[in-house]
């Protein structure tokens, strides 16, 4: 038998080593690796950026409220009766407290603010009622629905709450409120200037420290507390927030509030330190008043929701100068 010649073999090229293609599936392999890498922390990022922004809007839909602690006659001697009354929309049951004033057809109707009460402790509002009562008012005090005892329902700044405070205007009005008067502190301020734009039962109101709920003032919060861009996280947020608490900005009024000239008087009070609601929405809301009765009171280095323990005096002359001004032109617009 005759042996080949490993000459009469077929030759390789020179240029293909006997390795070569499986240095080539490892190069790629390893490219594979790092692109997928790459593209699984550029992922993660952006799940922790989105999850972070539906974290924020969690939380503001999900105010902390403390529990009630005392009641009307435990913290000031006041007589008061437990109520409840359906909000305007039918949707729900409303509790709070009702502190009648001898033979009074004036109704003051207190809406509490975010991450509160009706007691909202840091004001104080028993103070208030007390001098309320002491004015001759009837006082109506409540809780919105985030803020009941037990309740699992969400803030939606002011598009729940509207028909909350609503329907508190007229248990009020059936139980001799003549005269109807909504003081209303930061978010329950701005609730007030929403369900104004839907009664004809309101005769003045006294806002303190006015909150409205609009992407301006909620990026502003937002960056007291973490320091992130104003879009994209704006248009996360207000995509994320129907998702948590079924309300989208866009179905709060706040345009419609901010150009709104309404037909009775307000008192705006404001402190320029107020880092939660900005005092030049005070101004812009006062501005566009033309009742001779509105006013606004812009106080120098006060705070959110701190002016009466600030300047309880001043306060509360204003206040009362106020009152009687509404009352003098509601006596005599009486047939």
């Amino acid at each position: 038998m005759k042996l080949s010649n490993r000459n009469d073999l077929p030759l390789q090229p020179d240029w293909i080593g006997p390795d070569s293609s499986v240095h080539k599936s490892k190069r790629i392999s390893l490219k594979n690796i790092i692109v997928a890498l790459l593209l699984s922390i550029i992922f993660f990022l952006i799940f922790c950026f989105v999850a972070l922004h539906g974290f924020i809007a969690w939380v503001l839909s999900n105010p902390t409220v403390a529990p009630l602690y005392s009641n009307p006659k435990l913290a000031k001697n006041l007589d008061y009766y437990n109520i409840s009354f359906p909000a305007a929309d039918g949707s729900r049951m409303m509790q709070g407290w009702y502190i009648p004033a001898d033979s009074s057809r004036k109704t003051i109707v207190f809406s509490h603010g975010y991450g509160a009460n009706r007691e909202e402790s840091w004001i104080p509002m028993y103070d208030l009622a007390h001098y309320a009562h002491r004015l001759n008012f009837n006082v109506l005090m409540f809780d919105y629905g985030f803020a009941a005892g037990g309740s699992k329902e969400v803030a939606t700044g002011g598009k729940k709450e509207a028909q909350q405070l609503l329907g508190a205007i007229q248990y009020a009005k059936q139980h001799g409120g003549d005269e109807l008067i909504v003081w209303g502190f930061s978010m329950g301020a701005g609730t007030a200037l929403q369900a104004a734009l839907y009664s004809k039962d309101i005769d003045a109101m006294i806002l303190d420290s006015t909150f409205l709920l609009e992407p301006d003032t909620m990026y502003h919060n937002i960056r007291q507390h973490i320091d992130l861009p104003r879009h994209p996280s704006l248009e996360i947020i207000g995509l994320l927030l129907p998702v948590l608490n079924g309300t989208s900005l866009r179905q709060i009024p706040y345009q419609a509030v901010k150009t709104e000239d309404y037909p009775f008087p307000i008192l705006f009070v404001h402190g320029t330190k107020d880092d939660k609601a900005p005092y030049p929405i005070a101004e812009q809301l006062a501005e566009n008043q033309t009742n001779p009765i509105s006013d606004v009171w812009i106080v120098k280095d006060s705070h959110h929701e701190l002016i009466f323990r600030e300047h309880p005096k001043e306060y509360l002359r204003l206040v009362s100068s106020f009152l009687g001004r509404v009352e003098a032109t509601k006596g005599s617009s009486s047939p």
